[in-house]
């Protein structure tokens, strides 16, 4: 079902995987609830933090 995702996601493309706003999504990487890293200004969001989010909180 994810083979079609990369291993580190843009911003904008876990927006879209997760179906949330961009807001939520803000709140999801500043509380560690989906763990992520930044590079200069841009959020870098390894597949396997959305994986293990989606499957602890679904």
């Amino acid at each position: 079902m994810f083979e079609h995702v990369p291993d580190i996601m843009t911003f904008q493309e876990c927006q879209m995987l997760l179906k949330v706003g961009k807001n939520t999504l803000l709140d999801l990487l500043h509380n560690g609830e989906i763990e992520a890293f930044r590079i200069g200004n841009r959020w870098k969001i390894p597949k396997c933090s959305v994986m293990e989010y989606i499957r602890y909180k679904f």
